[in-house]
């Protein structure tokens, strides 16, 4: 079987990104504060968009948010919010860069408690859940746990984090397996 022959989850379809993304990120569990955050600041760009937008510019991001450096983006001032809303490899979105910047301190505010991955993965009791989803419509977009996650997290200063985009945070960082049953990964992860 080539790596094109391999059944996958139907939301990547044939797009060369999208099925790399598919194959060795999306799902695989996040053990790295740094990884964890800059998917966190990632998906909040996401909300109201496809998930290819932000592959296709995620090298921008990473490059325009120094490197998802939360102690940098937590002193962000308004120069560089304006020099960021004129980078047309992001989302030029004033509130979700506002919400980075609040992410970051927020970020760095848990950190004091715990770690940023510990924190997730004390919602999960240090493992992942793993659903036995057969097709895409038996996937939800949020559950109550998201759901007492997204309260949480707004409580502690983040913003744009939904219940919808911290599921599809869990989904992304491996807190929850949602590749379908006979997708390849599904055993994998």
């Amino acid at each position: 079987m080539t790596k094109l022959d391999k059944i996958r989850c139907d939301w990547c379809g044939t797009d060369p990104l999208y099925v790399k993304y598919h194959d060795e990120e999306w799902g695989k569990p996040v053990h790295d504060d740094h990884k964890m955050f800059e998917f966190l600041i990632l998906e909040s760009f996401q909300a109201g968009l496809s998930w290819i937008t932000i592959l296709r510019k995620r090298e921008n991001f990473r490059k325009a948010f120094d490197n998802f450096d939360a102690e940098k983006i937590a002193q962000y001032d308004e120069a560089k919010v304006e020099e960021l809303l004129q980078d047309a490899g992001i989302i030029r979105n004033r509130q979700k860069i506002n919400a980075a910047i609040k992410n970051a301190q927020a970020y760095l505010n848990l950190k004091k408690e715990m770690s940023f991955c510990d924190y997730w993965w004390g919602w999960m009791k240090g493992e992942a859940l793993k659903n036995c989803p057969k097709t895409m419509q038996d996937i939800p977009a949020k559950t109550e746990l998201s759901d007492a996650i997204a309260k949480d997290l707004k409580k502690r200063g983040f913003s744009f984090v939904g219940s919808t985009t911290v599921y599809a945070h869990m989904q992304a960082a491996g807190l929850v397996n949602d590749h379908i049953t006979n997708c390849f990964r599904y055993d994998e992860v």
